[in-house]
């Protein structure tokens, strides 16, 4: 073998390796953006779209853990009946995790 013959083999994988680190790092993005970001923008439009659907009369679940029916909707705060005392409460949209389902339905 010649000596140019001889660098080429040695320059093909000096430019392979690079070629393949840089589809390994292209490799990692996909698998993060498949495995966290996706998913967390899909709760994101789902808690998105429940906050739109909210209605008066909606039993709720407030993030601290309050629970209570809706009484009045504002442009980003409830007014919220909270039982045994019937006591209202003012609560930030944000807070709202989730919509109660009635145990009798």
């Amino acid at each position: 073998m010649t000596s140019s013959a001889l660098l080429a083999l040695l320059a093909l994988p000096a430019g392979f390796a690079s070629s393949t680190q840089l589809l390994f790092i292209v490799l990692i993005i996909g698998v993060f953006y498949f495995l966290l970001i996706r998913p967390q923008q899909k709760r994101q439009q789902k808690w998105q779209q429940m906050l739109g659907n909210l209605k008066i009369g909606d039993r709720i679940t407030t993030s601290g853990g309050i629970r209570g029916t809706i009484l009045a909707i504002k442009d980003d705060s409830i007014q919220l009946r909270v039982p045994p005392d019937n006591l209202r409460i003012e609560v930030v949209k944000s807070a709202i995790a989730s919509v109660t389902q009635d145990e009798t339905k």
